[in-house]
């Protein structure tokens, strides 16, 4: 399954932050996301169904304030996965895991026990850690050098490989771990687990590139894109000799005519968007992530209400169809879709984008 997803072949279509309420769009309305289990079942059928290829569900410990307390409900996504594996029959499903609050020996364990309920349909989202408030919440000091946080999150990884291929029992002595007599029982399914890494910034995209399958960044948009897959792919190759694949994601709103699109987006992401929750979430971004420059945060203050500060797919399904197109032209082996309402939007895309993305050669029908 795994070599499925990072074949290359064609672009991989995911769903992003499912798992969280209002998903990705900041916004007040009365019929938001709510990310019940439920609701994840229902969109992970559905997905399951239409062939989109991956969910990937992220995590989160507090909300980001505002009137909505943005992202408040957020179910854990290595039960989720779960779930929802042991529900569907073809969807693979990441697990986000925070180094920084996840014992290896215990994360390695987890997710060999995900991946043997979905006979190898697992994954594992790795992230070094950025969100204060959230360290602050666990009691723990988040560590102000960015590259402290990669060393540890390096380490970190290297106890995990290590215990899902290497049999017995053994001590690891390291820099931030010592571990006595350590094993690990079961292995993943079949061989290690794919893995990906949300790296914008330069230490997280050379991180990405060091140990990850899948690099998944932000971008403005596909032409800038080009130049960003270029550099991490040949950083991938030229320092560490691994070939990866790139992924980015997008948030869409896909209607009938592209005027319907952008009214929607104008009364959800501008006229009722929670403004407060952006601005907390772009502070936090900006001082601690390192995923956005200055300019892009002054730049795309509605793309965070829209869809946490990703790239828009907005318009009919023409117009979604000929964008996303633009991302693989790009180099792009993958995307990931957000939608205010995702089972209820997906269903749409799936009906009216997905064949038009096989007819321009982006898709291969599933």
């Amino acid at each position: 399954m795994a070599k499925t997803l990072l074949d290359g072949k064609d672009l991989k279509l995911g769903l992003f932050s499912a798992n969280c309420s209002s998903g990705m769009a900041v916004t007040k309305i009365e019929d938001r996301w709510k990310a019940t289990w439920d609701d994840n079942l229902a969109l992970g059928r559905l997905a399951d169904e239409v062939g989109i290829d991956f969910m990937l569900p992220i995590a989160r410990w507090i909300g980001y304030g505002g009137e909505t307390n943005f992202h408040e409900g957020v179910l854990d996504p290595v039960a989720l996965a779960a779930g929802l594996l042991a529900e569907t029959e073809r969807l693979f499903v990441f697990a986000t895991i925070h180094t920084a609050f996840n014992h290896p020996l215990v994360a390695a364990k987890a997710m060999a026990t995900v991946d043997q309920i979905g006979e190898g349909r697992a994954g594992l989202n790795i992230v070094a850690g950025w969100n204060k408030p959230e360290y602050d919440a666990m009691g723990v000091d988040l560590p102000l050098d960015h590259d402290d946080r990669y060393a540890y999150a390096q380490e970190w990884w290297g106890i995990v490989e290590r215990l899902w291929t290497e049999p017995g029992r053994y001590d690891i002595d390291g820099r931030f771990w010592q571990l006595k007599g350590a094993e690990s029982m079961p292995k993943p399914y079949d061989g290690l687990l794919p893995i990906l890494n949300a790296g914008s910034s330069t230490q997280g995209r050379d991180f990405a590139a060091r140990n990850s399958n899948v690099v998944f960044t932000v971008v403005g948009g596909p032409d800038d894109g080009a130049g960003v897959v270029e550099t991490v792919k040949a950083n991938a190759r030229d320092n560490y000799g691994r070939e990866v694949g790139v992924f980015t994601p997008s948030y869409c709103v896909c209607r009938e005519t592209k005027a319907e699109a952008e009214e929607f987006h104008r009364w959800y992401a501008e006229e009722n968007a929670d403004w407060d929750a952006v601005d907390n979430l772009m502070r936090l971004q900006g001082l601690y992530a390192m995923s956005f420059s200055e300019e892009m945060l002054a730049m795309f203050r509605g793309r965070f209400a829209g869809g946490h500060g990703v790239c828009p797919l907005i318009g009919s399904p023409d117009d979604v169809a000929a964008e996303i197109k633009r991302f693989w032209d790009a180099g792009f082996g993958g995307m990931t879709l957000s939608f205010v309402d995702y089972t209820g939007e997906l269903a749409y895309f799936a009906q009216e984008v997905l064949p038009r993305l096989e007819k321009l050669g982006v898709r291969l029908p599933r």
